[in-house]
């Protein structure tokens, strides 16, 4: 054979052996590959498919908006508005690449007035989005090259920033998740008293904390999966649930008597040099709260407002000769006087080994009961009380409210203190006649006073007047306890006589116009920074109008100038008594025609 056609020979065999072998190897590639694809898409491609679903699905929380805070008559004190909060996703961000604005890429591009980004990653996010958030680029840039998925730019963003956030074409790296925020109408009217909220949402002060149940509403939820931008993919939704607002509650305050009664608190304070004022207005009929003010000016919401309860509602402190009502009440309900029972009064005496005085020096006067409350005379209240027991006088005190719970449960209340008639020594039995040796509350103070005026019955206080849910149905807040009898109506209408008597007393200095006002001043030395009786608590309480009542009314001053409560707090009392007649229309009262003799 010729020497070519071997060697053609052997590479053809062996040509077509390596290109069976090829074919071979292929065949079996192929089959391995058809093998694996019948694996995946008949054997384990459901579960494939729900992983990948799975790994797109998101659950994203509905917020529910917190319930509104009215007044009596439906101005609004607190509401939430509609917030977004801003997120950001670092590790998109980092990975971020700016789409430039081509005729091809439309609207969905990136780009700063009009000129690329110029940059990627982290800092091309964050020149995109700081100048929409008011934030520098630097700072935006650095809270975007942290590690993981989540990280808040910004809180309370209004609807118009989210907006603007939406058109940056940076779905999935930064977007909006819907809040509140909490925004009180009036500033500083009720600060303490409103309270605030946390970072949370959650009261923690004033109202916003006792009502914070009733308020906060139940978040909702939807379930569904999300594109690579971030947003729902259509009809991918498994599971959703609406959010439910919070309840409003509406406050038997009245925004309109509140603020006039923090306008003269504050006036007051500076004219008679007070460290500070309280004052409450009680609505007699119903034993509603038509105020609850005090000086201190604190913005509803602030810091100030969520560390501290408002001192209308903590401060307690010695009721002064206003007591006396209460201790007189006590000595007619048994029997043990009549209003009209003359005594003679000197301006000293020693009782149990403790000796006592007026505030004024005077002789020996010629005074009724009703002339003792008239001139406010401990030296008459320790005569008169003379055969009244401890336990009679701790019974009846107590009766009147005094060392109790209101029932109005506001955060930072102090129930005050009354000792039991046993703890008491020698001199506490006397001095509880004139309102010294026990604490009160405003609340509770107002409450003993509106006794009197409501004929002898104590009413539970109220300053929740109704509750509105979400679905606009309106539930009226009824008082926890019942109406109790303290004293008899007679009693009642006698004491009220008297306080008339004081009102006319103090007339050159507490008068409302037209209006007949039964009153009492207190006045008592009280602990100071030193810790020593170096302070003076002044109050007034009056009921106006005395022939028809419809109000009580009670100041509070902390060492005012004038020191004495009939001098100081009583024409804060009667320049608040005056807008109220006028604002609710009163008519004017009758002659008095039947004063008991407050001499002999």
């Amino acid at each position: 054979m010729n020497p070519f056609r071997r060697i053609y020979a052997f590479f053809h065999k062996n040509l077509l052996t390596k290109t069976m072998a090829i074919g071979i190897i292929l065949a079996l590639m192929g089959t391995t590959c058809l093998v694996r694809l019948a694996d995946i898409q008949l054997v384990n491609g459901k579960s494939m498919a729900q992983a990948a679903a799975q790994s797109r699905t998101t659950t994203v929380t509905l917020k529910a908006r917190r319930g509104k805070i009215l007044d009596t008559n439906g101005a609004i004190l607190a509401q939430s508005v509609e917030r977004y909060t801003i997120i950001g996703n670092p590790e998109q961000a980092q990975a971020f690449v700016p789409t430039t604005c081509t005729k091809q890429t439309g609207d969905n591009c990136h780009q700063i007035n009009g000129k690329p980004v110029g940059v990627t990653g982290a800092a091309a996010v964050a020149r995109l989005v700081a100048p929409v958030l008011g934030m520098d680029a630097t700072e935006l840039g650095a809270m975007l090259s942290i590690s993981g998925q989540y990280v808040v730019l910004k809180k309370d963003v209004t609807p118009a920033v989210k907006r603007k956030i939406s058109k940056l074409n940076l779905g999935g790296i930064v977007y909006a998740e819907l809040s509140n925020e909490r925004l009180y109408s009036n500033g500083s009217l009720m600060g303490s008293l409103l309270g605030g909220v946390n970072s949370d949402g959650k009261g923690v002060a004033g109202v916003e904390q006792m009502e914070n149940r009733t308020l906060t509403g139940q978040d909702g939820y939807q379930v569904y999966q999300q594109g690579n931008s971030g947003v729902e993919i259509p009809g991918t939704m498994t599971e959703s649930k609406e959010a439910v607002n919070g309840s409003d509650v509406t406050l038997t305050i009245d925004r309109d008597v509140q603020w006039y009664a923090e306008k003269v608190l504050h006036d007051s304070k500076s004219k008679y040099q007070a460290a500070w004022g309280i004052a409450m207005v009680q609505d007699v009929r119903s034993g509603d709260i038509l105020a609850l003010a005090d000086s201190d000016t604190v913005e509803a919401g602030s810091d100030q407002a969520k560390m501290g309860a408002s001192r209308a509602v903590s401060e307690t402190f010695e009721p002064g000769s206003i007591g006396k009502v209460l201790a007189m009440s006590g000595m007619l309900q048994l029997g043990l006087h009549k209003i009209d029972d003359k005594f003679t009064v000197p301006d000293t005496v020693t009782a149990d080994g403790q000796s006592y005085k007026d505030a004024e020096t005077h002789g020996a006067e010629h005074w009724t009961l009703a002339g003792i409350l008239q001139q406010s005379s401990n030296v008459g209240m320790i005569l008169a009380g003379d055969k009244m027991t401890n336990e009679q006088r701790y019974d009846f005190i107590r009766k009147f409210g005094v060392g109790q719970d209101t029932g109005l449960n506001l955060p930072g209340e102090s129930e005050g203190v009354l000792y039991p008639a046993d703890s008491w020594d020698a001199r506490t039995r006397n001095t509880v006649l004139f309102g010294q040796g026990y604490t009160v509350n405003v609340m509770q103070l107002t409450n003993a006073v509106a006794v009197i005026a409501n004929k002898g019955v104590r009413k539970p206080q109220r300053i929740i007047k109704s509750i509105t849910d979400a679905d606009g149905h309106v539930e009226e807040q009824k008082p926890k306890s019942e109406a109790t009898r303290v004293i008899d109506e007679s009693v009642a209408s006698q004491i009220l006589n008297a306080m008339e008597s004081v009102s006319d007393y103090y007339s050159n200095f507490v008068k409302v116009d037209g209006y007949r006002i039964a009153a009492k001043s207190g006045t008592a030395e009280v602990a100071g920074t030193d810790g020593r009786l170096s302070s003076i608590i002044s109050d007034y309480s009056a009921i106006i109008p005395a022939d028809d009542p419809r109000f009580v009314i009670t100041v509070v001053l902390k060492d005012p100038q004038g020191s004495f409560g009939g001098l100081t707090a009583g024409p804060v009392t009667a320049q608040i008594g005056e807008f109220l007649m006028q604002k609710y229309e009163v008519p004017a009262s009758a002659p008095r025609t039947d004063a008991i003799p407050v001499t002999w």
